[in-house]
């Protein structure tokens, strides 16, 4: 199992770990509901939080942000004294950044399922469908309500618009952009603005992923990384369009053991679309 060889497991489980555990942890799927209906693991909660993103992380709009996310994970029956798997059909984005989010909101043994129901399935894990339907809710009848996810934040976790700007011209700081060359580059453009932050290296946040979408060897993903000089010894800040991409990143160099990991929360999304955000294109040099 490749996840054994990294020396923080903290974000990580594997399926056959999973298995053994079954029962004892808060599954949440976060795939569309489609999937989720065509077959889960037992026992999941559906969540889907795709294109929840936040396009201004000053602190109210950002304190916001993280109070709806405690009520929609505290929706899912998720509570700080049990610990929670997240999974996607791979070792995806959307569960990343799930995995992420209960990170900087304080949980402390939120994990990531490494490749999804494909390495569930292939361990010999089965997945199930609903017996039945849900009953038609009742117009007259008040909403359930669960009490909100309550912890103290971890807010080093993640990076704010303030904190990139500082990172720009911090020799200890490195800024990794993980959408695809041509976002990185401007061909594509998914904002006002496009192009990268300064001084920001590319890394395609699928480039630690292997043939299945799970993390490749620990070994190699240090030296994917070590090689655009994003190293230990640096406080890193990895981006996208979103915080999705960029969250993966964050589990994976969390996972090596980096100290200092911040998830850019608005991301491109923010950074993009604001006339006061420092932007270049790169120029691509002939190989």
């Amino acid at each position: 199992m490749a996840i054994a060889d990294f020396p923080d497991r903290s974000y990580l489980t594997g399926a056959r770990e999973l298995g053994e555990r079954l029962g004892q942890a808060t599954l949440l799927d976060l795939r569309p509901a489609e999937d989720f209906a065509l077959g889960h693991i037992e026992g999941s909660r559906h969540l889907d939080i795709y294109g929840v993103s936040l396009n201004d992380s000053a602190e109210a709009p950002l304190n916001a942000f993280l109070a709806m996310f405690r009520n929609l994970f505290g929706s899912r029956g998720v509570s700080r004294e049990r610990p929670v798997v997240i999974y996607d059909h791979e070792s995806g984005e959307r569960a990343a950044r799930a995995v992420w989010l209960l990170a900087v909101l304080g949980h402390p043994d939120a994990k990531l399922l490494d490749g999804g129901t494909r390495a569930w399935t292939a361990a010999g894990g089965r997945l199930v469908r609903p017996t039945q339907a849900p009953p038609p809710p009742d117009p007259a009848a008040a909403p359930p309500s669960a009490p909100p996810f309550k912890a103290a934040p971890e807010l080093a976790l993640l990076a704010t618009r303030f904190d990139v700007h500082r990172a720009i011209d911090d020799e200890q700081a490195v800024i990794v952009d993980v959408r695809r060359e041509s976002e990185y580059r401007g061909a594509e453009k998914r904002a006002r603005r496009a192009g990268t932050i300064p001084g920001a290296v590319h890394v395609f946040w699928r480039e630690h992923l292997d043939g299945n979408g799970a993390l490749r060897p620990a070994h190699e993903i240090r030296a994917l990384y070590a090689a655009k000089g994003v190293t230990p010894d640096k406080t890193v800040i990895p981006l996208c369009q979103g915080g999705y991409r960029s969250a993966s990143t964050f589990l994976a160099l969390k996972s090596l053991g980096y100290p200092r990991v911040r998830n850019y929360v608005g991301s491109w999304g923010e950074w993009g679309n604001r006339d006061d955000s420092k932007i270049v294109v790169p120029v691509e040099t002939a190989r």
